[in-house]
């Protein structure tokens, strides 16, 4: 289990107790102000447990449904637009309209823990709004696995999600010519 240096202290009852239990090998420090009570922990479960209100997406949320075998060098987290910037070199930082940022927000178990992510209808709309950072290549074989899936999603859901966001009639208009 993955805890904060707060969550730490007070279970511990001071810092030199926690520093103490860090020694003994109670404890393991996996960076700054993150402990867990096991050696190795994924890099995910550290960073999912750092970022709490941060949301996966785009390429790290591709690869967590299965749509692309193209493991992310980074993790990319969709945060509020006013949230402080993320300065670790693991994560690439999406800024996201208040309104909009928790909108089709679903959790999953991935590496023995849970995290926060946006749902596959969601990741769609990403993808089209995105579309023209992404690379090519990358951008047609997610598509490619949208259309194998496609029975599997649910269609209103995602034309919901689509007029939400800005560039609604785009994303209709792609949706229609290449996905559905």
């Amino acid at each position: 289990m993955i805890f904060t240096y707060a969550e730490c202290v007070n279970e511990y009852g001071s810092k030199y107790l926690v520093n103490k239990a860090v020694k003994t090998g109670q404890l393991y420090k996996q960076e700054s102000g993150i402990y867990s009570d096991k050696e190795y922990v994924p890099a995910l479960a550290v960073i999912s447990r750092k970022y709490p209100d941060a949301i996966f997406t785009m390429n790290s949320a591709f690869y967590y449904y299965d749509l692309t075998d193209v493991i992310p060098e980074k993790f990319y987290l969709a945060t509020d637009r006013d949230a402080t910037k993320i300065a670790d070199e693991r994560v690439v930082q999406i800024f996201e309209q208040k309104d909009l940022l928790e909108l089709g927000l679903t959790a999953m178990d991935r590496e023995g823990c849970s995290i926060r992510i946006y749902s596959r209808e969601r990741l769609i709309v990403e993808l089209i709004r995105h579309k023209k950072k992404i690379p090519f290549d990358y951008y047609k074989e997610l598509i490619r696995n949208y259309r194998d899936i496609i029975y599997d999603l649910d269609i209103p859901t995602i034309e919901e999600y689509a007029y939400e966001v800005p560039k609604s009639s785009m994303i209709m208009e792609t949706l229609r010519l290449e996905v559905l």
